[in-house]
């Protein structure tokens, strides 16, 4: 059968994207879930997805944090970008299978592009974060190839520290 064939250039694809799709072990993503929070404190701005690619939306969460905070890797990875972006400094790390977090609004940057950092490695200082917000704080985005997901969905539950005491309703009579 000649390589010319239709079928055997078909077959020799799938067997080139089936190869190609495996996703190399050492750099495997971690589980929806389980990242660490880059800062701690509370969302002051939810996640809202654009309509279509280049639409208004909220591309990640705002996390409010006082300015010079140790911001850290929400996960084990490889840093693809640390730098300014319009003025303002960013951090991308990629977490295999097409997953990349970055945090932005960040003041100084700890880690350059090429590092491999382990998942709470303080990789910023956090800045002041959007002009307009009036509260210090990072942004925090998620990519699964290119398009933006939820980071709440990655994050590990916020732990609970605040215990509620309840007051009895009514006095037995």
């Amino acid at each position: 059968m000649s390589a010319r064939h239709p079928i055997a250039r078909f077959v020799t694809t799938l067997v080139f994207l089936a190869v190609a799709s495996v996703p190399d072990p050492a750099v495997a993503a971690p589980s929806p879930g389980a990242w660490l929070w880059p800062v701690s404190g509370p969302v002051i701005e939810a996640f809202d997805p654009p309509d279509s690619p280049f639409g208004s939306g909220h591309r990640g969460i705002d996390i409010a944090t006082p300015v010079g905070t140790d911001v850290v890797a929400p996960a084990d990875g490889t840093v693809t970008f640390a730098g300014p972006v319009g003025g303002r400094r960013f951090v991308t790390i990629d977490h295999g299978d097409g997953l990349r977090s970055t945090v932005s609004f960040v003041e100084a940057l700890r880690v350059r592009a090429g590092d491999v950092v382990g998942a709470g490695q303080v990789v910023a200082s956090s800045g002041t974060g959007h002009a307009a917000e009036g509260v210090p704080h990072v942004h925090v985005g998620v990519r699964v190839v290119d398009t933006y997901v939820d980071p709440m969905d990655y994050l590990a539950p916020p732990s609970v520290t605040t215990f509620i005491r309840l007051a009895p309703c009514c006095a037995e009579a």
